[in-house]
Protein backbone atom coordinates (compact mmCIF):
# COMPACT_ATOMS: atom_id res chain seq x y z
CA UNK A 1 0.00 0.00 0.00
CA UNK A 2 1.22 3.43 -0.91
CA UNK A 3 0.03 6.76 -0.38
CA UNK A 4 0.74 10.19 0.23
CA UNK A 5 -0.98 10.70 3.19
CA UNK A 6 -2.22 7.42 5.83
CA UNK A 7 -4.55 8.26 8.62
CA UNK A 8 -3.39 6.86 12.01
CA UNK A 9 -6.64 4.03 11.53
CA UNK A 10 -5.17 2.39 8.36
CA UNK A 11 -1.74 2.55 10.01
CA UNK A 12 -3.75 0.68 12.98
CA UNK A 13 -5.19 -1.81 10.77
CA UNK A 14 -2.29 -2.66 8.72
CA UNK A 15 -0.31 -4.60 11.55
CA UNK A 16 -3.05 -7.32 11.26
CA UNK A 17 -2.18 -7.55 7.77
CA UNK A 18 0.31 -9.98 5.82
CA UNK A 19 3.74 -10.90 8.07
CA UNK A 20 6.00 -8.49 9.53
CA UNK A 21 4.46 -5.86 7.73
CA UNK A 22 6.85 -2.67 7.56
CA UNK A 23 5.87 0.97 7.46
CA UNK A 24 8.02 3.01 5.33
CA UNK A 25 8.03 6.71 5.44
CA UNK A 26 10.04 9.24 3.77
CA UNK A 27 12.97 9.84 6.67
CA UNK A 28 12.92 6.10 8.58
CA UNK A 29 11.85 2.50 8.07
CA UNK A 30 10.39 0.81 10.94
CA UNK A 31 9.14 -2.15 11.98
CA UNK A 32 5.36 -2.72 12.52
CA UNK A 33 4.28 -4.77 15.92
CA UNK A 34 3.18 -7.74 14.42
CA UNK A 35 -0.54 -8.84 16.41
CA UNK A 36 -2.90 -11.67 15.21
CA UNK A 37 -5.42 -11.01 12.92
CA UNK A 38 -8.69 -10.62 14.48
CA UNK A 39 -11.73 -12.72 12.77
CA UNK A 40 -13.63 -11.35 10.60
CA UNK A 41 -13.20 -8.25 8.27
CA UNK A 42 -10.97 -5.29 9.67
CA UNK A 43 -12.33 -2.34 10.82
CA UNK A 44 -10.97 0.92 10.19
CA UNK A 45 -12.46 2.81 12.07
CA UNK A 46 -10.42 4.10 15.14
CA UNK A 47 -12.41 2.71 18.38
CA UNK A 48 -12.02 3.94 21.72
CA UNK A 49 -8.65 3.06 22.39
CA UNK A 50 -6.70 4.52 25.53
CA UNK A 51 -4.02 6.72 24.13
CA UNK A 52 -4.55 6.30 20.60
CA UNK A 53 -4.98 10.42 20.43
CA UNK A 54 -1.44 10.42 22.05
CA UNK A 55 -0.20 8.06 19.03
CA UNK A 56 -1.57 9.59 16.33
CA UNK A 57 -0.58 12.55 16.92
CA UNK A 58 3.32 11.14 17.46
CA UNK A 59 2.32 9.63 14.10
CA UNK A 60 1.39 13.23 12.27
CA UNK A 61 4.32 14.42 14.27
CA UNK A 62 6.87 11.73 12.52
CA UNK A 63 5.19 12.70 9.19
CA UNK A 64 6.27 16.83 9.18
CA UNK A 65 9.90 16.60 6.92
CA UNK A 66 12.10 17.45 9.34
CA UNK A 67 13.92 20.63 7.74
CA UNK A 68 11.12 22.55 8.66
CA UNK A 69 11.24 25.98 10.09
CA UNK A 70 7.66 26.78 12.07
CA UNK A 71 6.43 30.52 12.63
CA UNK A 72 3.59 32.51 13.47
CA UNK A 73 2.70 36.08 12.97
CA UNK A 74 -0.04 38.58 14.03
CA UNK A 75 -2.23 40.17 11.63
CA UNK A 76 -5.90 41.92 11.97
CA UNK A 77 -8.01 39.85 9.46
CA UNK A 78 -8.18 42.97 6.80
CA UNK A 79 -3.89 42.78 6.37
CA UNK A 80 -3.27 39.38 6.35
CA UNK A 81 -2.99 39.27 3.01
CA UNK A 82 -0.48 42.40 2.86
CA UNK A 83 1.51 39.97 5.87
CA UNK A 84 1.49 37.39 2.92
CA UNK A 85 3.13 39.59 0.75
CA UNK A 86 5.91 41.19 3.53
CA UNK A 87 6.46 37.51 3.84
CA UNK A 88 7.04 36.27 0.49
CA UNK A 89 9.54 39.26 -0.09
CA UNK A 90 11.48 38.90 3.77
CA UNK A 91 11.92 35.36 3.25
CA UNK A 92 12.49 35.94 -0.55
CA UNK A 93 10.76 32.58 -1.17
CA UNK A 94 10.68 31.81 -5.28
CA UNK A 95 7.54 29.36 -5.09
CA UNK A 96 4.85 29.61 -2.14
CA UNK A 97 1.57 28.11 -1.31
CA UNK A 98 -1.03 30.28 0.56
CA UNK A 99 -4.07 28.30 2.12
CA UNK A 100 -7.15 29.21 3.05
CA UNK A 101 -10.30 27.96 4.32
CA UNK A 102 -12.87 28.92 1.77
CA UNK A 103 -13.41 29.19 -1.95
CA UNK A 104 -15.14 32.37 -2.55
CA UNK A 105 -11.71 34.03 -0.54
CA UNK A 106 -8.92 32.73 -3.00
CA UNK A 107 -10.17 35.61 -6.38
CA UNK A 108 -9.98 38.27 -4.01
CA UNK A 109 -6.92 37.55 -2.14
CA UNK A 110 -5.28 36.72 -5.61
CA UNK A 111 -6.23 40.25 -7.37
CA UNK A 112 -4.56 41.92 -3.97
CA UNK A 113 -1.49 40.30 -4.60
CA UNK A 114 -1.03 40.86 -8.18
CA UNK A 115 -1.85 44.30 -7.28
CA UNK A 116 1.13 44.29 -5.22
CA UNK A 117 3.08 43.02 -8.01
CA UNK A 118 3.34 39.69 -7.36
CA UNK A 119 2.58 36.64 -9.95
CA UNK A 120 -0.46 35.04 -8.76
CA UNK A 121 -3.16 32.60 -9.18
CA UNK A 122 -5.58 30.66 -7.38
CA UNK A 123 -6.61 26.92 -7.74
CA UNK A 124 -9.70 25.36 -6.55
CA UNK A 125 -12.04 22.64 -7.38
CA UNK A 126 -14.19 25.37 -9.60
CA UNK A 127 -12.01 25.89 -11.98
CA UNK A 128 -12.00 22.96 -15.16
CA UNK A 129 -9.45 20.35 -15.86
CA UNK A 130 -7.60 22.31 -17.91
CA UNK A 131 -7.41 25.56 -16.64
CA UNK A 132 -6.68 23.87 -13.39
CA UNK A 133 -4.01 21.84 -15.25
CA UNK A 134 -2.19 24.72 -16.83
CA UNK A 135 -1.51 26.54 -13.46
CA UNK A 136 -0.25 23.88 -11.56
CA UNK A 137 2.27 23.45 -15.08
CA UNK A 138 2.78 27.16 -14.99
CA UNK A 139 3.44 26.94 -10.80
CA UNK A 140 6.03 23.86 -11.22
CA UNK A 141 8.08 26.25 -13.79
CA UNK A 142 7.85 28.95 -12.06
CA UNK A 143 6.39 31.21 -13.76
CA UNK A 144 3.60 31.47 -11.15
CA UNK A 145 5.06 33.12 -7.50
CA UNK A 146 2.22 32.26 -5.40
CA UNK A 147 -0.25 29.82 -5.55
CA UNK A 148 -3.43 30.38 -3.35
CA UNK A 149 -5.52 27.49 -2.52
CA UNK A 150 -7.55 25.23 -0.27
CA UNK A 151 -6.99 22.45 1.53
CA UNK A 152 -9.25 19.88 -0.69
CA UNK A 153 -7.76 21.17 -4.32
CA UNK A 154 -4.23 21.13 -2.77
CA UNK A 155 -4.74 17.42 -2.16
CA UNK A 156 -1.77 15.33 -4.07
CA UNK A 157 -0.13 18.57 -5.07
CA UNK A 158 3.91 17.99 -5.41
CA UNK A 159 6.17 20.20 -5.72
CA UNK A 160 9.61 19.45 -4.97
CA UNK A 161 10.48 23.07 -5.39
CA UNK A 162 7.80 24.93 -2.61
CA UNK A 163 10.11 26.19 -0.31
CA UNK A 164 7.49 28.16 1.87
CA UNK A 165 4.17 27.51 2.93
CA UNK A 166 1.42 30.14 4.17
CA UNK A 167 -1.78 29.98 6.44
CA UNK A 168 -3.90 32.51 5.99
CA UNK A 169 -6.54 30.85 7.95
CA UNK A 170 -5.82 28.41 10.53
CA UNK A 171 -5.80 24.77 9.77
CA UNK A 172 -8.39 22.59 11.88
CA UNK A 173 -5.89 20.08 13.31
CA UNK A 174 -2.59 19.16 13.59
CA UNK A 175 -3.63 16.53 10.79
CA UNK A 176 -4.44 19.03 7.74
CA UNK A 177 -1.18 21.22 9.64
CA UNK A 178 1.09 18.37 8.67
CA UNK A 179 -0.90 17.93 5.08
CA UNK A 180 -0.55 21.95 4.46
CA UNK A 181 3.10 22.07 5.88
CA UNK A 182 4.18 18.31 3.73
CA UNK A 183 3.87 20.20 0.45
CA UNK A 184 7.35 22.46 1.20
CA UNK A 185 10.67 20.85 2.94
CA UNK A 186 10.85 17.83 0.78
CA UNK A 187 13.35 15.23 -0.26
CA UNK A 188 15.70 16.96 2.25
CA UNK A 189 15.41 20.80 1.09
CA UNK A 190 15.09 23.54 3.59
CA UNK A 191 11.05 24.62 4.29
CA UNK A 192 9.34 27.71 6.16
CA UNK A 193 5.34 27.49 7.53
CA UNK A 194 4.21 30.47 8.42
CA UNK A 195 0.64 31.28 10.26
CA UNK A 196 -0.74 34.34 10.13
CA UNK A 197 -3.66 34.63 12.75
CA UNK A 198 -5.28 37.36 14.88
CA UNK A 199 -4.27 37.71 18.69
CA UNK A 200 -7.73 35.50 19.64
CA UNK A 201 -5.98 33.07 17.91
CA UNK A 202 -3.03 32.52 19.06
CA UNK A 203 -4.14 29.50 21.73
CA UNK A 204 -4.73 27.55 18.58
CA UNK A 205 -1.32 28.29 17.34
CA UNK A 206 -0.08 26.60 20.76
CA UNK A 207 -2.59 23.64 20.73
CA UNK A 208 -1.15 22.71 17.64
CA UNK A 209 2.20 23.42 18.78
CA UNK A 210 1.83 20.77 21.43
CA UNK A 211 0.46 18.40 19.71
CA UNK A 212 2.87 18.52 17.02
CA UNK A 213 5.92 18.61 19.14
CA UNK A 214 7.34 21.57 17.25
CA UNK A 215 8.54 25.23 17.98
CA UNK A 216 6.51 27.40 16.11
CA UNK A 217 8.41 30.80 16.78
CA UNK A 218 6.39 34.08 17.32
CA UNK A 219 7.37 36.32 14.43
CA UNK A 220 6.85 39.91 12.34
CA UNK A 221 7.90 41.14 9.39
CA UNK A 222 9.91 44.58 9.92
CA UNK A 223 11.89 46.64 6.75
CA UNK A 224 11.80 43.02 3.91
CA UNK A 225 13.19 41.37 7.20
CA UNK A 226 11.46 38.30 9.25
CA UNK A 227 12.56 39.46 12.85
CA UNK A 228 11.71 36.64 15.68
CA UNK A 229 10.09 37.99 18.59
CA UNK A 230 10.30 36.72 21.94
CA UNK A 231 7.57 34.51 23.67
CA UNK A 232 5.97 36.39 26.32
Amino acid sequence: MVSATVPFAVVQAARSWGCEPMLVQAKKVSPLEPVSRPPGPVNLSPGPNPGSDLQQSDAVSESLPPTLKHYYCLSRMQQKVDTVRRCVHALDAKTVIVFMNHTRQLKDAVYKLQARGLVAEELHGDLGKLARSTILKKFKKGEIRVLVTNELSARGLDVSNCNLVVNVDLPTDSVHYAHRAGRTGRLGRKGSVVTICEESEVFVVKKLQRQLGVQFQSCEFVEGKLVIQEEK
